[in-house]
């Protein structure tokens, strides 16, 4: 029987012809097919580790010369621990800047950082040389402008104790140097127009800046027709060509949406205890101010070959800013010249003697009016006022809806052009951004409005107090909360209506009376996001009319309700009737709710959820 001989038999027989045999080893070598060199290697393992030695060996070098040295594999894996967010290009372009010599490459820190787990291996993406990149050729061509969210603010009036402000944000598409971040309150169009014009101030105009279709930026898709908004007509006025991003393509300002990445990462999170929430607006721009400028000046970019972007950036010099004056309206005059770090000029620009602000010339050349009378016309009224039957209250062109449960009683208000504050009998009502001018103020003021005080004190309020907000009913009989639709009923629709949040039900009141109490599940951060929200007022009555619907009888003459059958008559088959639920019964009327059809005993207790019959159309009148 044939038996096959494995490798390490092999070797050891020829070794044995050899040592025992006395065989030559020119002669074992042939008849094996191995060279007389690998003969005497195996010889010298047998006699060196006996039949062990005989099997196979890896033949990988004990030390290659391209091995980073233990000390720098150290180095990577610290500075990754210190900073989750470098990856291997900004690692070793940190030790660079620390003096390793030579410095590894990119690809043995990753393999480096998948050996010690400290990232998760991808599969490979196209490489950066296959992309096109979309940028200007050189700085100052074209802006890119966005709104962010996510900056919070401490504010104990508020349910959470928080609230979020916005930040304007500007970037120079070519060198990635942020020209603008304004911390505001409510990103209206004068605040935006502000800060571009600020920065136009400092920098110069750009030939073209590309922003959203916001109403803040454009008013292309305001109704019934186009009108030119303040950011246009400043554009349009200094000679700036406005280039829009088509309705939903964020990408198209990748740019300034890949720097809003990195400061909420960096700066805004939330769960970093040293950076949030902030006390006030002027904490959380002087914080802002202070990234910004280490973004600008000394933070490496990768798109920019790890230099920081100052170094690519030159704004217009200071004479050609002198000789040809930006243009702004004359309700923006007296633009404060910028002083924070991130409005610095860059180091390109650093050696030219600090130029004089550059003059904001307006349409009529007119003297620049007196600094009293600017604080004069931006002082606050106080004023009273008495809720109609309507319950809708208007004061210099902006409605307040105060319900018709207030009709006939005198509202106090405090207004300047940021804040509205509403009180009845001297008791907070709510806090209201205010949308009045000084052109509306000073009538105000000719009307017999007094000057106010300091602003009133509004009660402070815990996160599990309960708030209400003001909501009008759409078509389907629902209201829309931070994402949840809440039903009210369909008889309601286009009625405004007060839910109130207290702890997980939604209380639906109207006209001072709790009609419905669903239940809603709000998270914290889902409820200081709640538009116009305001501490919630004692909890009123419950309702105890009883509920109404409309149903559709069928051909047997019958329809159904809460699960319930309810027996109406063959000869009203296919005509509409009106139910009334009561506690103990169900009372059929005709389709206008006047005449009673029939009465039945309720024996469902399920609840009512739908308030129209099937196969109405809403714009359908039946006769």
């Amino acid at each position: 029987m044939l038996v096959e001989l494995s490798v390490v038999e092999q070797r050891y027989h020829a070794v044995m012809e050899v040592l025992s045999a006395g065989a030559p080893v020119v002669e074992v070598a042939a008849r094996y097919g191995v060279s007389r060199k690998t003969v005497h290697a195996w010889i010298r393992r047998y006699r060196d580790d006996g039949l062990a030695g005989l099997a196979d060996r890896s033949h990988r070098p004990h030390h290659h010369p391209w091995q980073l040295a233990p000390d720098v594999e150290a180095r990577i894996c610290e500075l990754r621990r210190a900073h989750p967010r470098w990856g291997p290009r900004r690692l070793g372009h940190e030790l660079a800047r620390a003096g390793l010599s030579p410095a590894p490459s990119r690809s043995s820190i990753y393999r480096t950082l998948v050996r010690h787990n400290l990232i998760t291996p991808k599969t490979r993406k196209r490489p950066r040389s296959d992309y096109v990149r979309w940028e200007r050729s050189e700085s100052m061509a074209l802006w890119q402008l966005d709104i962010m969210g996510s900056v919070i603010i401490a504010d104990p009036t508020t349910a959470t104790g928080a609230c979020e402000v916005k930040l304007i944000t500007g970037i120079d598409d070519h060198s990635r140097f942020l020209v603008i971040a304004t911390v505001v309150s409510h990103p209206t169009s004068r605040a935006v127009c502000r800060a571009f014009l600020t920065a136009m101030a400092q920098y110069g105009a750009p030939e073209q800046v590309l922003t959203d279709n916001g109403m803040q930026f454009t008013g292309a898709y305001v109704r019934p027709k186009r009108s030119e908004v303040l950011f246009e007509r400043i554009c349009r006025r200094n000679g700036i060509d406005h280039l829009r991003t088509k309705i939903r393509s964020p990408t198209t300002t990748g740019k300034i949406e890949r720097f809003h990445q990195s400061i909420q990462v960096e700066l805004l999170d939330p769960h970093l205890a040293a950076h949030g929430p902030f006390p006030d607006i002027g904490a959380a721009q002087a914080a802002v101010d202070a990234w910004v400028h280490d973004y600008n000046h000394t933070r490496p970019h990768q798109a920019r070959s790890m230099t920081p972007p100052a170094q690519h950036f030159a704004g217009v010099p200071a004479c050609e800013r002198a000789d040809l004056p930006l243009w702004a309206p004359p309700e923006l005059t007296g633009l404060p010249t910028p002083t924070s770090p991130s409005a610095q000029e860059p180091a390109g620009l650093a050696a030219e003697p600090a130029p004089p602000p550059t003059p904001l010339t307006t349409a009529v050349d007119l003297p620049p009016p007196p600094a009293h009378r600017d604080l004069d016309a931006l002082a606050p009224v106080e004023l009273d006022r008495v809720v109609p039957a309507s319950g809708n209250l208007a004061v210099a062109g902006q409605q307040f809806w105060l319900g018709t449960q207030r009709t006939g009683r005198t509202v106090s208000f405090w207004i300047d052009t940021t804040t509205v504050h509403l009180a009845v009998d001297g008791v907070h009502l709510k806090t209201l951004p205010s949308r009045i001018t000084t052109t509306g103020l000073a009538r105000l003021r000719a009307d017999g409005a007094r000057p106010a005080g300091p602003p009133p004190a509004r009660p402070a309020a815990t996160e599990r107090d309960p708030v209400e907000v003001h909501r009008t009913v759409n078509r389907s009989g629902n209201v829309s909360l931070a994402g949840h639709y809440v039903p009210v009923g369909a008889q309601h629709a286009g009625q405004r209506v007060i839910i109130r949040l207290d702890n997980d039900l939604a209380q639906i009141i109207i006209n001072d009376t709790i009609v419905r109490t669903r239940p809603l599940v709000l998270n914290p951060a889902q409820r200081h996001r709640l538009r116009a929200a305001q501490i919630a007022a004692p909890r009123p009555g419950t309702a105890t009319e009883p509920e109404r619907t409309q149903r559709r009888v069928s051909a047997h003459g019958q329809t159904q309700v809460t699960g319930q059958r309810v027996p109406v008559g063959r000869r009203y088959a296919g005509r509409l009737v009106t139910i009334e639920i009561s506690e103990t019964a169900l009372f059929v009327f005709d389709e206008t709710g006047t005449i009673l059809l029939n009465q039945t005993p309720r024996t469902s207790t399920k609840t009512l959820t739908r308030h129209k019959p099937y196969g109405v159309s809403r714009n359908r009148t039946t006769g």
